[in-house]
Order: structure tokens, then sequence, then C-alpha cells
């Protein structure tokens, strides 16, 4: 009887081990099969959330640099120089960019920041075959010899077959690296030069292959001259030596002044666009400069224009015409810039956007500053909730914004609370503040 209950119980015991293994092992498969199922969600939702968004890319917009003014590249993070730089670089290759691997070469616009904008540049990756001016030239260089690329003039630059325009560039680029190239690495940057140019240079090129890893532009030591007040177009070639210049520095000086300028350097802005001073040695001279009318030379065609027609007086800064600019004494250049600076802004807020016109005299905007009447009551403004679409994209203060202020307005249609979301640079909203009511 006792082994017949023994039996029994060990019976019972190994049916619930059974049972009690059973439910273990389904809970142990119902786990498993959960824990994957939520790995997988959390693949997607760690997808969703690093995917890059719209946002991120709005704050710039796809743009051809070939339409920038100087104020579009200083919203897109340039600073004044630099953007003065990129416009003249693009007068140097031809008026227009053709490719963004030519805007890279600009060396205003570091790698880093290049990567940022790439995305966005409207223009193709790689030149055409039919390149800008600047790669027109004869393809076969006329190099017979080694030479040290640091002391060649102008002259040889462009006996070598480059323009003069071409070899003005290169040695402007000379001294934004402190007078000397420095190595084949620094030459080969020159966005002048192209590749297949450079082949053709390197084997004869007397510099080192490599750039030393202590350089850095602009080190070029300094001379002590002690500088006195002189006028320019007085100046001989022995008196721009004595002013730090090398002898053929200051032949240049005198040949650009005599043959480019009739005879006179008229302004300061005449003596700076002079490619053998750099913006340093220019620095360091413009207190001393005295300009004298009574010793500018009168050419024939100056002789013709001896009186003005119009009274400035009665006239508005934001009405003055493109002739009126002219007969005031603005190159057709700068008229052209101040026109067309005052129709994308829809006119003028204030004098100093007169003055930080590209292309500008400011001497002379002054002056006319000073002659004329300036009233902006004729000028648009729109609220931030009411402004026009095509205004807000094409305005040069607005257009970066746009997309941000069509978005929130839909939801937000308040103007202060719209200023909020936008969390702009302070000096970017007060600009846009003068075009709003």
């Amino acid at each position: 009887m006792k082994t017949q209950f023994s039996y029994q119980m060990r019976r019972k015991q190994i049916i619930a081990l059974l049972i009690s293994s059973l439910f273990l092992l389904s809970l142990q498969i119902t786990f498993h099969f959960y824990k994957n199922q939520f790995s997988k969600s959390s693949e997607n939702i760690e997808n969703l959330t690093f995917a890059p968004t719209e946002k991120t890319q709005k704050s710039i917009t796809p743009f051809n640099p070939n339409d920038l003014h100087i104020e579009d590249w200083e919203d897109l993070g340039f600073s004044e120089k630099q953007a003065s730089t990129i416009l003249k670089y693009k007068d140097l290759v031809g008026g227009n960019f053709v490719s963004k691997n030519q805007l890279k070469k600009c060396y205003a616009i570091s790698e880093e920041k290049f990567k940022e904008l790439e995305a966005f540049i409207l223009l193709e990756n790689k030149e055409p075959k039919e390149e800008s001016s600047h790669s027109k030239i004869a393809k076969n260089l006329n190099i017979n010899r080694k030479f040290d690329p640091d002391k060649l003039s102008q002259q040889d630059w462009q006996n070598m077959g480059f323009s003069e325009k071409q070899a003005a560039a290169i040695l402007k680029y000379k001294n934004y690296l402190g007078g000397s190239f420095v190595s084949k690495e620094k030459l080969k940057d020159c966005f002048i030069i192209n590749d297949e140019q450079f082949s053709q240079m390197k084997p004869y090129l007397l510099l080192p292959e490599k750039t030393p890893e202590n350089f850095k532009a602009f080190t070029q030591t300094k001379k002590e001259i002690k500088y006195k007040n002189f006028d320019p177009n007085l100046l001989e070639i022995d008196d721009w030596e004595k002013l730090g210049f090398s002898d053929k520095q200051a032949q240049v000086i005198v040949n650009y002044r005599e043959k480019n300028l009739k005879g006179s350097f008229r302004s300061l802005e005449d003596f700076k666009s002079c490619f053998v001073i750099s913006e340093e040695k220019f620095n360091d001279l413009k207190a001393y400069i005295i300009l004298n009318p009574n010793n500018f030379k009168t050419t024939n065609s100056e002789k013709i224009i001896v009186k003005q027609e119009t009274d400035f007086s009665k006239l508005d800064l934001n009405k003055i015409t493109f002739k009126q600019l002219i007969e005031f004494g603005f190159d057709e250049k700068a008229a052209g810039s101040f026109i067309g600076f005052r129709k994308k802004l829809g006119g003028f807020m204030n004098t100093q956007q007169m003055l930080d016109t590209y292309n500008i005299d400011k001497d002379l905007m002054q002056k006319l500053i000073n002659t004329c009447k300036f009233s902006t009551d004729d000028v648009q403004k729109h609220t931030l909730v009411e402004a026009p679409e095509e205004w807000l994209k094409n305005h040069p203060y607005f257009k970066y914004s746009a997309d941000k202020i069509i978005f929130y307005r839909t939801t937000y249609p308040n103007d202060e609370k719209i200023w909020k979301f936008l969390k702009l640079k302070p000096e970017y909203e007060t600009r846009m503040r003068w075009y709003t009511k």
C-alpha cells in the first residue's frame, strides 16, 4: 500500500515538472518572438529619427552664384572682404562661373565652406570643354628652362602665355601668400592656373614640392619705413622704391598710372586697384595719401564735359537715374551697381546702404548724398503675414528666410511670433525690419 502511494506521488511530480517545463519553454519562445519584433520597430524609429529633414536644408536655398550680389554672399556666411574677393574672382574668370570646380578654386572659399554649400549650387560639377576665359589661353605654354615663379614679373607671365588680367591675378595671389608661392602645392592652388598648365610647368619649377606645416598666408615680414604724406601722381620709380616696393613693382605702378588711368590716380579706389599693391600695403599707405586735383592730368574727353546740366540738389536719391549718376561723375559699372541694388531692394532706406553698394566710389557717393534729397516715402513695405511670396523670395534681405516665413505664417498669422521663430542674427533682423510695416 505504501509502495503504491509512493509511486503515485512520483508520477504526479513528474507530470507537474513536465507541465512547468512546457510552460517555461512557451514563455521563452513568446519572449524571443516579441524581442525580435521590438528590435525591428526600434530600427524603424531610429531610421525615422535621424534621417535628414527638410528643415535643416531650408536654411540655405539653391542658388546660382552668378546671380549673387556682395550682400548675398554675406548672407551665406562670408565676411565683406571675402565676398568682395569672390566677386573680383568672378570678373577674372570671364564674368561668370561655369562650374562648381571653378568656384571651389577661389581662395576666399574654404574647403569646409564649399562642402556646406556644394549641394545648393546650381552649376555643373565638371567644367565644360569650352571653359571660361582663363582656360582658353594657349594649351602649350612657352617654357624652355627651369624658373623661380617668385621672380617673374607680369610681363614674364604674359610671355609664358597668360593674358594681362590673368598675369595680374597670379601676382595678386602671390601677394596674398606673403610675397612668395612657397611650394608647388601652393602654386597649383592658384585659380588662374588650370591642371593642364600646371602639369606643363611642374618639371621646370624651382620650388619645394610640399608646403611647410607652419606656413600661414600674410606672414611676410615688413621693413620699417617712416611714411610721410605724398601725392601718388607725383612719384617716380625711385620714389615708389623708397616706400618699400621692388624695382619691378614700382615700374608696374607707374605704368598702371600712366597707361590704365590716363596719367592720374583720382581716388583711393584707383590706387587700391593696382594689383601689385596688396591690401596690407594699401592700409599702411592710405593715411598718408594726398590726391591734389591740381595734379590730375586732363584728357581730351574730360575737357569736353565742362558743366552739369542737372540740379542735383533737387533730386531724390531713390529716383536718380543711371544717366544722372554718370553725369555726376560715376563710371558705368558703379552707376549700374547702384541702380541694380536699389531695384532689388525696392528703394534705399538709409544712406549706409548706398555707401555699401558694390563697385561704388565711397567719396563720390558721400558727395552725392550731401548734395541730393533723400526720401523713403515710396519704398515698398509689407508685413510678414501679408508679404507676397515672390517679393519675399526675391528681396536680398528676405530671400534666405522666405520659406520659413511662408511656413510659419500659415500657423501663426502674427508678425511678432514669426520674428521669434526665425531666430535671426540681430543685424539681419534689423535690415529686414526696415522693409516691414
